[in-house]
């Protein structure tokens, strides 16, 4: 770490801080002193994280203590743990104000790029270049580097001449710093690219060479190989997980890459520690599914490899429990990829595979889809009936249903949609699927053969959406058992080797290649498929159609290991010691404030029924006023939905019973004068020491389902009382639309 002189540490102490980050910063209660960027985020103070790995990053700071907050943002900027890297910086600039590096790291926490929601990192870069003065020249180049890919001629690039910008600035600095493992580190990580894993590889062994455990150097070696050649990358993904226990996508990564190499137990180790890993950390946090992304995708993917590996009740049960998870206007809308939508996902793809017809055409509540009256639930929803009627054998309905499928799509581009329709190899697969039941196996084989071929192709091309596989099946393993089933066991082979070249040791695929093998007098080569079924599903549900098919055959053979890597079987509760797997409610902090009466007042008085928990700024805070306006003038909705409303301020008692404008209301309004109640409820900011504005849903049990803070109140009363709905479990609420206010 390096220190500033004296003289430009004063100047850095008294004169910058003055100056906001940007112009006409808002003066309203609640938001930053220091303009809009730092409106969003956490807003609450870090904490010094155990089990994230180490790197160091020396930067120049008046304040040592900077140096540690530093090297752990920049540590977990390696994991991509991009929120909790900002809260690192901001304390940095916390304890210096002028630290232009810190300005540098919250920059990298997004892109640099002006549009609405981004915007705010770019205003990070420009106060790291307004500050850059201050710093050495290896740190100065770090910050032209991003800026000259993101501001000034940077800023009209699109993203490829963009990377090149920054590639060829950072070649620059590793030049000049040859000794400098974090230039080598974020060079690796800027040049990623297929047409280039070779070279970065040797780039990655430097680092490497120096630092055996260094979290990025690993990280991005999972991610150089990944749809290369992810074998490459097996040393990193043994390795990744043990340097950063704490952090769960040290452990997606893995699993992520051990599903391309059919290694399924081993993913599913990954996957379910990097989703229980992730669920431990909200949970101590008070974070939502809607405000970590990483839950909802590890449970997706790990609803995926729990398919691959035969154990349907725990793929469709954490499908289901994510459709369960609180939903959020702003971060979870209809088509924003939240859990909701991986729920429905997961769900589909589940009940698909493993041909569970009957679930799929439900109409109960206890059992039926959730469907959403959007576009993609639409068009999903006929794709998932096509089949079903298919499975059932009534291909009238599947007809009707086809044609809306087809239907759907034309009018989704006609509307302009800008969310992505079914891709069109489902489509001709669902069609070559009812073809070939209703006997037109000609038509059948040459749509799925061009839909196989047009997936190949988007696979090759890195256009497949893989992260996980949205898509039942490989279009190829369909196509081979169609042939299989008409007889031509010779093609039907080459099908499924296809499949299995695209998903490695999936058990569906083995199951049909050792039945053709067998048919065409081919018993040792059927054996080996076999028994590779036989690891895969290992812990497999009992009763699955594939495994007593391959089980009929007259094959004599015990199971067989993949020889890449060693694997440890993999089951439900392998890794219960981590924590719980599927999101629940948590308990809500303690409450503990007095009334406009002076009297005590805790949540645990009103357990038996819902709590609306609002914390305001005051009664001079015009938009706190609206809001509980807008809120008491429900009262008869809340009343109905057995909910209570309870608005907590820094106001005293006695200016809450004389309030003219909130104190004639019915709702209670309570005292924290000293705001320990909304530190306790993350409802304080830390970095300014400030309140902020938080509106709370806590069910009768006194857990937190559904929360916003930030630096303006919610008013979308309409939401709040379809949540409390939800809450209630009432019949319809589960799939309610979003609404769209903030």
């Amino acid at each position: 770490m390096k220190t500033t002189p004296r003289v430009l540490g004063l100047f850095l102490l008294v004169g910058l801080p003055c100056l906001p980050l940007t112009a006409g910063a808002d003066d309203d209660p609640g938001h930053s002193r220091h303009g809009t960027a730092f409106d969003s985020g956490l807003r609450q103070r870090p904490w010094k994280m155990e089990g994230i790995g180490r790197s160091h990053f020396e930067i120049t700071t008046r304040v040592p203590e900077v140096q540690e907050w530093f090297d752990q943002g920049h540590t977990l900027l390696h994991s991509f743990w991009w929120e909790e890297a900002e809260r690192s910086f901001r304390w940095c600039l916390k304890l210096d104000p002028g630290c232009a590096m810190a300005y540098w790291g919250l920059a990298r926490c997004g892109s640099p790029v002006d549009t609405p929601e981004t915007k705010r990192y770019l205003d990070f870069l420009n106060g790291a270049i307004e500050r850059k003065g201050g710093v050495s020249e290896r740190e100065r180049m770090y910050i032209e580097a991003w800026q000259a890919a993101y501001t000034g001629e940077g800023a009209a690039l699109d993203h490829k001449a963009r990377t090149q910008v920054q590639i060829r600035k950072m070649q620059q600095l590793v030049n000049r710093y040859p000794e400098d493992l974090e230039a080598k580190a974020l060079l690796v990580l800027i040049s990623i690219d297929p047409a280039h894993a070779v070279g970065t590889e040797l780039l990655i062994q430097q680092i490497l060479a120096r630092d055996p455990d260094h979290p990025g150097a690993h990280h991005y070696r999972i991610h150089n190989w990944d749809g290369v050649a992810p074998e490459q990358g097996l040393p990193s993904c043994l390795r990744y997980g043990l340097l950063a226990p704490n952090i769960g996508h040290a452990d997606h990564m893995p699993g992520h890459n051990y599903t391309k190499m059919g290694l399924w137990h081993e993913a599913a180790w990954s996957m379910d520690s990097a989703t229980r890993v992730e669920l431990r950390y909200m949970n101590r946090q008070l974070a939502l599914p809607y405000e970590t992304w990483n839950y909802a995708h590890n449970r997706n993917y790990l609803c995926y490899i729990q398919e691959q590996l035969g154990l349907v009740s725990a793929a469709l049960q954490g499908a289901r429990d994510l459709l369960a998870a609180p939903r959020d206007p702003e971060w979870n809308k209809d088509n924003s990829y939240g859990a909701y939508d991986q729920g429905i996902q997961a769900l589909v793809r589940g009940l698909v595979k493993f041909e569970r017809w009957e679930d799929i055409l439900a109409t109960s509540n206890a059992v039926a889809i959730p469907w959403r009256d959007i576009p993609s639930d639409k068009e999903l929803r006929a794709f998932a009936e096509t089949l079903a009627h298919v499975g059932k054998g009534d291909h009238a309905k599947a007809r009707v249903r086809l044609q809306e499928l087809k239907a759907g799509g034309g009018t989704r581009k006609e509307k302009g949609s800008e969310a992505p329709g079914l891709p069109p190899t489902w489509v001709k697969a669902a069609e070559g699927i009812l073809l070939a039941a209703e006997g037109n196996l000609l038509d059948a084989t040459r749509l799925l053969t061009d839909a196989a071929s047009q997936e190949t192709k988007d696979r090759e091309a890195g256009a497949f959406p893989n992260d996980p596989p949205g898509s039942p099946w490989p279009v190829n393993r369909v196509l081979g058992d169609v042939y299989a089933n008409r007889g031509e066991h010779r093609l039907a082979v080459e099908a499924y080797e296809r499949a299995l070249a695209q998903e490695p040791y999936d058990a569906f695929t083995l199951s049909g290649l050792a039945r053709s093998r067998v048919a065409l007098g081919d018993p040792a080569r059927a054996q080996t498929d076999f028994g590779r079924l036989l690891h895969v599903w290992s812990g497999a549900d009992p009763g699955l159609r594939w495994m007593a098919a391959a089980r009929s055959l007259p094959l004599k053979v015990e199971a067989l290991a993949p020889k890449l890597a060693p694997e440890r079987p993999y089951r439900i509760d392998s890794l219960a010691h981590l924590g719980p797997i599927d999101w629940q409610p948590y308990p809500a902090p303690q409450l503990r404030c007095v009334d406009a009466e002076g009297k005590p007042v805790t949540l645990e008085e009103f357990r038996g029924k819902n709590v609306l928990l609002v914390f305001y700024l005051g009664d001079e805070c015009a938009h706190c006023v609206e809001q509980l306006k807008g809120i008491n003038a429900r009262a008869d909705d809340w009343a109905n939905e057995n909910t209570v409303v309870l608005g907590v301020s820094s106001a005293t008692p006695e200016q809450n019973k004389a309030s003219a404008k909130l104190g004639k209301l019915p709702m209670r309004l309570l005292s924290d004068h000293e705001h320990e109640n909304a530190r306790r409820f993350a409802s304080y900011d830390d970095f300014e020491e400030l309140e902020l504005h938080s509106t709370l849903l806590i069910d009768t049990q006194g857990r937190v389902h559904w929360k916003r803070t930030g630096g303006k109140p919610f008013s979308d009363v309409e939401f709040l009382l379809a949540s409390v709905k939800r809450m209630n479990g009432e019949p319809g609420a589960l799939a309610a639309p979003v609404g769209e206010k903030k």
